[in-house]
């Protein structure tokens, strides 16, 4: 068996962010990053899976990004998986779901995968998209925001988060791609030893450049903080006075709008 899991650099949600000079990014210049935390529970899952199945399955993670992801890239082979590749692409911040999912899609064609893994979404863009266009692409099918994995005899059994907080069950041959949400499982810390035996793991460097790609089909074009708005109006006094108020409240709202 053959695992794909697809993880991506985000910038940590604890940094202070500001709107580039272009307006169309944040400034990365200051930023702390980090592995995006739903490709945690992804590459979680795929080391568990080679677990159960003896160690047999070889565990591929593939990331596209700048020199910088390199480093969520060694975590992942630090957490279990066998062998990294680093698309490297200075400008993927400005690619779209479509062509990321191309690019992405253009390596793992090479692989014939059995199980892809990759996040439910990023947390920089939060598009939900890179996944399924993926699969659609590979022409596999795809369950998404899966909570619960099991695997037996070829055929995944998983479950689905869904509106409401409603759950469902899915059965699934492989080969399948899979996006995976919070609570799916705890991911590991890597151990002292382990970070050392990922140093001497291989990480394959290509370049966008040696992938066709499409046109991109979304371009951001604005990047912007939302205005502060007022405070908050607390109404004092007893229900009369209260219900008096805010019916004269109304009134000068509503008028405003008409």
């Amino acid at each position: 068996m053959k695992i794909l899991v697809c993880i991506k650099q985000v910038p940590d949600m604890e940094s202070r962010f500001k709107v580039n000079a272009a307006g169309d990014w944040y400034d990365q210049s200051d930023l702390a990053f980090r592995m995006n935390e739903y490709d945690e529970y992804a590459v979680e899952q795929a080391v568990q899976l080679k677990e159960q199945l003896g160690g047999e399955p070889e565990i591929t993670v593939v990331s596209i990004g700048p020199e910088r992801v390199g480093e969520p890239l060694r975590k992942a082979l630090a957490m279990g998986c066998d062998r990294g590749v680093h698309i490297h692409d200075a400008d993927s911040s400005r690619k779209d779901p479509w062509q990321i999912a191309s690019l992405l899609a253009a390596f793992a064609r090479e692989g014939s995968y059995d199980v892809i893994f990759t996040g439910m979404q990023s947390q920089d863009r939060g598009s939900a998209q890179v996944g399924m266009i993926l699969a659609e692409l590979l022409g596999l099918p795809s369950v998404t925001t899966i909570v619960g994995f099991s695997y037996e005899d070829g055929q995944v059994t998983v479950r689905r988060e869904l509106e409401g907080g409603a759950r469902s069950v899915v059965r699934v041959p492989l080969p399948a791609l899979f996006t995976c949400q919070l609570g799916l499982n705890q991911p590991r810390y890597p151990t002292l030893p382990n970070i050392m035996k990922a140093k001497k793991k291989e990480i394959l460097l290509v370049k966008e450049g040696d992938f066709a790609l499409t046109e991109g089909r979304a371009l951001t074009s604005r990047l912007f903080r939302p205005e502060k708005k007022g405070r908050g109006l607390v109404l004092e006094g007893d229900v009369a006075e209260q219900s008096q108020r805010l019916v004269e409240i109304l009134k000068i709202k509503t008028a405003v709008f008409r």
